[in-house]
C-alpha cells in the first residue's frame, strides 16, 4: 500500500510502498477515503525536518535535554549513533481521515465491515491506504455526511475541545487570533453555539471566510484593525471587552498574546489551542486578572494508552465530553447543518501527488486552509454501496481528474490487493550458503542502534524477514539493514521454513508467547529481556523445551559479554571463596507516556530490566541465586535486592530511579580474596590487590557486549554448538527476576 512519510534527518518527503497493518483486537482496518492535510501541525513538522542539525536542536530544546542527559549515561559516541538511527528514519504524517472499514478485530464488533468512519490519531489516523485504529479514536459517520466533509472530524475535534476549555455561553463575546483551519473551526463552533465572534488575522481571504461563516467583524493584527475590531468589542459588549479569547495561530511573534489582552475584558478566559509564542505581559494580564487556559488536542482521553489503546472508555456521567465523543459531536453538528466544512475544502488531490503537494504548501503557491489527499482503490470495478451511505461517484470540487471515480470500490479482506508482506526484488532469495537466515519481530529504537547494525557486519548472518505492527518500522529496517521482505504479519517469519533463527525484540508482554511460537516451529530464539514476566510463562517455556526437545534459546544478557566485564573478571581472578558485590543502578525517571509504566500488562520496570544485572552478577560469581530478598524505599521509587548463592557469596543490586540523570548509570563493586574491583559504567575498569592498582578504559565509548552476544548466538546457530548462556541459567536469572517482585510483597524470597 501507498504510504506518505519523511525522513526527519534529510528532510525528504515521499510516497513509499509498505506493507498493510494487521487487523488487531481492539479495533478495526479502515481503508481511507480521505485525509485531511493539518496545514498547522504537519507544515511545521515538515519545515523543522529541512532544518540543519543546529536548527533542529533549537526547534525542539526538550530534545537536546534528552541528548545532553544521554551523554552522561551512554558517551558522546554511543548517543550520536542513536539519535542519528532515530533522526535517519521515516516518520508518518497525517491524523485525520474519512474511511471504510474492511475487517474487524476482536473487541470491536460495534463497528461492521462496511461502516463509513472518521478515525483519529497521529499514530492511527495516517496519510496511507490502510489504517488500523483502536476503537475509541473511531467513529461512525451519520448519514448524509460526505466522506470528504467527514476528514475534517479530528481537526473539528481539536477545535471542539478548545471551545469546551473557553466555557462559552450564550450572549457572551469571543475573538478568535488566527483563522487558519483549526482557527475556521472553532470560529464556526461558537457561531454555533451562539456566541458572537470577531477574527484576527493576516490575510484576507480567510477574514473573508470567517465573516461570512458567521463573525461579526474581521481585521488584520495592524494598528488600524487593531483599533476597529476593539471599537466593535466594546460597542457591543457595552465597553467591556471580549470574554473569551481563542489564540488559534503559530508562529514565534508574541503579537496573538499581547492582542488577546488588550480585547478581553476584567477576567476573561484566554485559551491557547495552537503553538504561539506565549510571553505573557504581566501587568496586561495581572491588571484584568486574566484566566489563561489550555486546550490539549482532540480532549480527554488523549495521550492515555488505556483509553486510546485498550478502549477503556471513562464514565460520561464523570468525563462528559472524552476524544471519541468530541469526534462524535462534530459530525453530528455538520451532519444537521449546524456547522459548515465545505467552504473550507481548499483542493483535493491523489496520494501520489503529496510530495508536490507539501512542497506547494511550503512555498506558497497553494493557497488556502483545507487540503485533502483522495484515495483510488482497485476494486471488482463495481461501485461499492457503504453501509448506510452512497459514496459520490466523483470526489469533492477541485480533485485532480486522475482520481474521479476511483473512490467508489472496496474490497474485503478476502480480496485486498495490497499484500502485508512485501520482498525486495533486488535481494536473493536463498541468502548466502552456510549463513545463518535471520528472522526479526520487532525492529524499534533497540534493535536497530544495538542489535542489527552488529548482525549486518556478521558474514554468517543473513537478514530475511522483518515483521512490525508498524508498517514503516519494517521499512525503515529494510532500508537501513538489507532484509529481503519485510512484513505486519509475525506469521512471515515463525511459519517460514527456510528461517533458522527468530530475534524477538517485542514489548515485554508478548516475550514469551513468541519464545514458545518460535521454539515449536524448531527455530533457534534470541529474546531481548525479559524472557518472560511470570512464573506460569517461565513454566510454559520450559513445557515447549520439553515437548519439541528445542532448547536452542538465548536472552539477551549481554552485560556478560562487554570487554571490559570479562577483561575485569579474568584480571581479579579466582578468590579463593565468596565475594560481595554491589551493583548499583541509576536508572533515571522515566517519561509518563513511556509503556514501561503500564505495569499491569508489561510488568514492573525492574521486572522489565533487573534481569541484565542479575545475570551480570551471576557471571561474576559462576553461580545463579539460590534466595533473593527485596525492600523498597517508603516513597516506593527505589528497591534494593539482596541474593545469595550457592557458594556463600552476595550481591546486593540498588535499582535507583529517583536520581540525577547526569550521574553513570551503572557501577558495580566486587570485594574478596583480598582484592576488590569496580566497573564504572563500562567505560572504565579498576582492580585493587596486593601488587597494585590497574586500570583500563574504553576510550571508544561504552560497549555494553551486544556485538559478541550477538556473534556468539549467530555462531552457535551456525555450528550447532551449545548456546552463549545455558538454559538452565537464563531460566534461573528470570526466576531471581520475579522473585524480587514478590518478595517486595511476601518480605521473603527463594528461586525454587
Amino acid at each position: 500500500m501507498r504510504q506518505v512519510a519523511q525522513n526527519y534527518k534529510s528532510g525528504e518527503l515521499v510516497v513509499l510502498d509498505v506493507p498493510a497493518p494487521a487487523c488487531k483486537p481492539g479495533g478495526v482496518l479502515v481503508r481511507s477515503l480521505y485525509s485531511l492535510i493539518s496545514t498547522g501541525t504537519e507544515m511545521m513538522k515538515v519545515t523543522e525536518a529541512r532544518l540543519s542539525l543546529v536548527g533542529k536542536a533549537r526547534a525542539r530544546p526538550d530534545q537536546v535535554r534528552k541528548v545532553i542527559d544521554s551523554v552522561s549515561q551512554q558517551g558522546p559516541v554511543a548517543t550520536y549513533k542513536k539519535a542519528i538511527n532515530t533522526l535517519d528514519s521515516y516518520t508518518p504524517l497525517g491524523y485525520s481521515l474519512c474511511g471504510v472499514v474492511v475487517e474487524v478485530g476482536t473487541g470491536a464488533e460495534e463497528f461492521v465491515v462496511g461502516d463509513l468512519v472518521a478515525a483519529a490519531g497521529n499514530e492511527f489516523a495516517l496519510h496511507a491506504e490502510l489504517n488500523w485504529v483502536p476503537t475509541n479514536l473511531c467513529v461512525p459517520v451519520p448519514v448524509g455526511v460526505a466522506p470528504e466533509h467527514a476528514a475534517f472530524a479530528t481537526v473539528g475535534a481539536i477545535a471542539m475541545q478548545g471551545v469546551r476549555r473557553g466555557e462559552g455561553q450564550l450572549g457572551e463575546m469571543a475573538c478568535v487570533i488566527g483563522l487558519g483551519l483549526i482557527g475556521q473551526l472553532v470560529l464556526r463552533l461558537l457561531v454555533a453555539a451562539g456566541i458572537r465572534v470577531v477574527g484576527v488575522d493576516t490575510v484576507p481571504v480567510r477574514c473573508r471566510m470567517a465573516e461570512e461563516a458567521g463573525a461579526i467583524a474581521c481585521a488584520a493584527p495592524d494598528v488600524e484593525g487593531t483599533a476597529y475590531l476593539e471599537q466593535v468589542v466594546l460597542e457591543a459588549t457595552g465597553g467591556l471587552g471580549a470574554d473569551q479569547i481563542y489564540l488559534a495561530a503559530g508562529g514565534e511573534s508574541n503579537g496573538p498574546v499581547e492582542l488577546a489582552a488588550r480585547l478581553a475584558r476584567d477576567r476573561a478566559r484566554v485559551v491557547d489551542i495552537g503553538k504561539t509564542k506565549l510571553d505573557l505581559p504581566w501587568n496586561a494580564y495581572y491588571e484584568k486578572e486574566l484566566d489563561v487556559r489550555f486546550s490539549r488536542s482532540y480532549g480527554p482521553g488523549r495521550y492515555d494508552d488505556r483509553y486510546e489503546l485498550d478502549g477503556v472508555d471513562y464514565p460520561a456521567g464523570y468525563v462528559r465530553w472524552t476524544e471519541r465523543r468530541n469526534l462524535g459531536c462534530f459530525l453530528d453538528l455538520v451532519a444537521n447543518g449546524s456547522v459548515e466544512v465545505a467552504s473550507l475544502v481548499s483542493g483535493t488531490r491523489a496520494i501520489e501527488d503529496a510530495t508536490q503537494v507539501y512542497e506547494e504548501l511550503r512555498t506558497g503557491s497553494l493557497k488556502g486552509v483545507g487540503f485533502l489527499f483522495a484515495y483510488a482503490h482497485a476494486g471488482d470495478g463495481a461501485a461499492a454501496d457503504v453501509v448506510g451511505h452512497e459514496v459520490p461517484g466523483s470526489p469533492a470540487a477541485g480533485a485532480d481528474a486522475s482520481v474521479n471515480g476511483a473512490v467508489n470500490g472496496f474490497v474485503t479482506p478476502a480480496t485486498a490487493a495490497f499484500a502485508r508482506t512485501l520482498r525486495s526484488p533486488s535481494t536473493s532469495a536463498t541468502g548466502q550458503a552456510g549463513s545463518v537466515r535471520i528472522g526479526f519481530i520487532g525492529a524499534g529504537a533497540y534493535a536497530s542502534s544495538m542489535l542489527l547494525p552488529h548482525l549486518t557486519k556478521l558474514p554468517s548472518a543473513a537478514l530475511t524477514t522483518v515483521a512490525t505492527t508498524r508498517s514503516l518500522s519494517a521499512v525503515n529496517a529494510q532500508r537501513k539493514f538489507g532484509f529481503e521482505a519485510v512484513s505486519t504479519d509475525v506469521s512471515q517469519v515463525l511459519d517460514d521454513p527456510a528461517i533458522d533463527a527468530v530475534f524477538v525484540v517485542t514489548r515485554h508482554h508478548s516475550h514469551a508467547d513468541f519464545v514458545c511460537r518460535a521454539l515449536e516451529r524448531g527455530k533457534a530464539v534470541f529474546v531481548e529481556k525479559p524472557l518472560a514476566l511470570t512464573r506460569e510463562e517461565v513454566d510454559r517455556v520450559l513445557a515447549v523445551v520439553a515437548a519439541t526437545g528445542n532448547d536452542r534459546l538465548m536472552v539477551g544478557f549481554n552485560r556478560r559479554f562487554a570487554p571490559l566485564f570479562t577483561d575485569l573478571r579474568r584480571r581479579f581472578g579466582d578468590p579463593g571463596g565468596p565475594v560481595s558485590a554491589r551493583y548499583l543502578v541509576n536508572a533515571g525517571r522515566l517519561d509518563p507516556s513511556s509503556w514501561y509504566l503500564n505495569e499491569g500488562l508489561e510488568g514492573s520496570r525492574f521486572l522489565g530490566e533487573g534481569g541484565h544485572f542479575i545475570d551480570t552478577l551471576s557471571a561474576w560469581v559462576g553461580h545463579d541465586p539460590v534466595e533473593v530478598v527485596s525492600y523498597r524505599t517508603s516513597n516506593g521509587l527505589d528497591l534494593t535486592a539482596v541474593l545469595r548463592y550457592a557458594d556463600g557469596s552476595l550481591a546486593t543490586i540498588t535499582y535507583a530511579t529517583d536520581g540525577d540523570a547526569r550521574f553513570p548509570k551503572e557501577t558495580l563493586d566486587v570485594s574478596g580474596g583480598g582484592g576488590n574491583a569496580r566497573l564504572d559504567n563500562f567505560t572504565r575498569a579498576t582492580v585493587w590487590t596486593r601488587s597494585g592498582k590497574d586500570v583500563k578504559r574504553s576510550f571508544a565509548g561504552q560497549d555494553k557486549g551486544q556485538r559478541t552476544q550477538v556473534a556468539a548466538f549467530v555462531e552457535a546457530v551456525r555450528t550447532g554448538g551449545p548456546m552463549p548462556i545455558p538454559l538452565d541459567s537464563l531460566v534461573a536469572t528470570t526466576r531471581s527476576t520475579i522473585a524480587v517482585g514478590e518478595s517486595l510483597v511476601s518480605g521473603h524470597g527463594e528461586v525454587p
